[in-house]
């Protein structure tokens, strides 16, 4: 790892649009043996807590900020300033920072709350804004003609980037990943830009790199710390979090999971979710993007009570017939309300 000449604690901006990898790369981080006490924040797209359940066991401090998106609210700003400050009182126990955006965010705006007059920023400093790319969708997301007229989120987090990673190259072929490669520079020339696969990346490349130079930001745009930034997301966009008691059948969440990415592939930006599986002892963790998902086991589960927590991300969903495929996949059916937030 490159050694910061500060003594200030560095922050890393974790970004990149739904569904890129960016909670796999923190379990990498978590995983890795590089010598860093890190403290996680984590800001959702939706009203319940997946992300926070979805990174390993480790005795990492994480934060999580699911109030609202982190660059566009006011609020949760300052949230994210309380959040600093309790880590601050207690400093002795971190050596780094990663703030894991929602994958909906700008990046700018988030940079630029770090430079507010705020006594506890003088104990920090902003290391990098490091951007995933998802290989298999990301020109889909460049070239969706619904942008017109609104921020493109993709964009927005790419253009901001001071390192990019082309994360699941694994499931294209090497003229798709020149061809990304190719259009992420046009957009940034100055980020350095690696690939990765279920983001396993040299964390030499993205810890420590002191890459993040508010100099050169500010000659770039001299309005950079006017707090100017209006970042208005997809209207179209909607989150909808879906909680089921109980446990469920593995084969008909197996069947559910088909037709919920058979119904809604192209409009399903990304499903996410703990579930509880009858006759496991350990949690599962549900992950998609658009019509492509997986399942894999987590940690065990704490504790005797058991409930599945899955929100779904995209355009044009029908919420009620998602809770329904869930429902039904009850492992014993018992009368209860459907909950849908």
């Amino acid at each position: 790892m490159n050694v910061s000449v500060t003594e200030k604690i560095p922050v890393t901006i974790l970004t990149g649009f739904l569904g890129s990898g960016k909670t796999t790369l923190l379990n990498y981080i978590l995983r890795e043996q590089h010598g860093k006490r890190i403290a996680i924040i984590e800001n959702e797209f939706g009203d319940i807590d997946i992300d926070s359940e979805l990174v390993v066991s480790s005795d990492e401090e994480i934060y999580e900020m699911s109030n609202g998106c982190i660059c566009c609210v006011t609020s949760v700003r300052s949230d994210l300033l309380d959040v600093i400050r309790k880590l601050m009182s207690r400093k002795d126990r971190i050596d780094y920072i990663m703030l894991e955006t929602s994958g909906l965010a700008d990046p700018m705006p988030v940079a630029q709350a770090f430079f507010v007059d705020d006594p506890v920023l003088d104990e920090i400093a902003l290391d990098a804004v490091v951007t995933l790319v998802d290989a298999l969708h990301i020109e889909g997301h460049l070239d969706d003609r619904r942008y017109d007229g609104i921020d493109n989120q993709a964009v927005d987090q790419i253009v901001t980037a001071d390192r990019l990673i082309i994360n699941k190259i694994d499931l294209v072929d090497k003229a798709t990943v020149g061809r990304v490669r190719e259009r992420l520079t046009a957009l940034n020339q100055e980020a350095e830009i690696s690939t990765s696969s279920y983001a396993e990346v040299n964390l030499d490349g993205i810890l420590g790199i002191q890459a993040f130079e508010l100099a050169s930001r500010a000659a770039a745009d001299p309005t950079f710390l006017d707090n100017h930034y209006v970042h208005d997301h997809d209207p179209g966009i909607e989150a909808h979090s879906i909680r089921v008691p109980g446990e469920l059948d593995l084969a008909r969440v197996e069947r559910a999971a088909a037709i919920i990415a058979d119904t809604y592939g192209p409009e399903l930006l990304r499903w996410k979710g703990v579930l509880a599986i009858a006759g496991s002892d350990y949690r599962t963790a549900l992950q998609g993007v658009h019509g492509i998902y997986e399942m894999h086991p987590l940690d065990q589960w704490d504790g005797p009570h058991r409930d599945s927590r899955v929100v779904f991300i995209g355009r044009e969903l029908d919420p009620q017939k998602l809770a329904d495929e869930l429902h039904a996949c009850r492992a014993e059916e018992t009368a209860s309300p459907r909950m849908v937030n």
